[in-house]
């Protein structure tokens, strides 16, 4: 059973991320609550191409402690040379379910999977086929004030049979109850291509537990990745379950 104070928030601990970084988080959203984490973005892939993304949304439901819904939309333009397309990216579904809890050398586990829909979008952004996506994503603790977590994986992009390998690793430090920062090392491995790594780094600010805001930004490391990204975050939660009213009476059953 659930004590009231728990059900309503009281007891929760502050809201966890699956942003700013590329890395996502094994932490499930809690049981009822509703997150949503926006990102707004402007990537630089080299001299004659770049993207807008304003923003790139998250939504998160909780369906009980090992189980989240998750639905990701993306307004986006890009531009290459003088051409330009606006609009709304392959809407993306998905899942993550926790696996493990952090137990010694053995990390807090989650899977997360999603579908990239090939036609709910604008044309533009159409795909030929739905790309699926996996990704297990880990952590461990490493003090009260310092945490290491990383992800494998791999996706498709909906044109090609041909599958891209993910990792991410990252460390964050919380430097106070309300700031916190990160280094990130990520890369992929398209399949007939050569590997493309990259590095970011960031910041969080936790106004409430509810109520957090990002700062980050990354660049390339060969030659095939992009050349340098800003991203400005905002994400919050709030839970669907209504507080009963109560009143002055108490009744007391034996």
């Amino acid at each position: 059973m659930v004590s009231h104070s728990e059900l309503f928030g009281q007891n929760l601990p502050p809201i966890q991320l699956d942003r700013p970084d590329q890395t996502e988080c094994p932490f499930i959203t809690p049981e009822k609550y509703i997150q949503i984490e926006n990102g707004f973005t402007v990537e630089h892939f080299d001299k004659n191409q770049k993207s807008y993304s304003y923003p790139s949304t998250l939504w998160k439901y909780g369906i009980n402690a090992k189980l989240e819904l998750r639905l990701i939309t993306e307004c986006l333009s890009e531009k290459i040379n003088e051409n330009t397309n606006t609009g709304i990216s392959p809407i993306i579904v998905g899942f993550k379910t926790a696996l493990l809890e952090e137990k010694g050398l053995i990390p807090k586990t989650s899977f997360i999977g999603h579908i990239a829909t090939s036609k709910v979008g604008s044309a533009a952004f159409n795909t030929k086929y739905i790309a699926p996506s996996f990704r297990f994503t880990m952590q461990h603790t490493l003090t009260q004030k310092i945490s290491l977590a990383y992800n494998l994986g791999a996706e498709w992009d909906g044109e090609t049979a041909g599958q891209t390998y993910i990792y991410t690793l990252t460390t964050g430090i919380g430097f106070t109850e309300k700031l916190g920062f990160y280094a990130e090392l990520y890369g992929y491995f398209p399949a007939g291509k050569n590997a493309d790594h990259r590095f970011d780094g960031g910041m969080t600010f936790l106004i409430n537990n509810n109520f957090i805001a990002d700062l980050s930004g990354g660049f390339g490391l060969t030659k095939n990745a992009p050349k340098n990204y800003v991203s400005l975050g905002i994400s919050f939660r709030f839970n669907t379950i209504k507080k009963a009213k109560t009143n002055g009476n108490t009744d007391s059953k034996n």
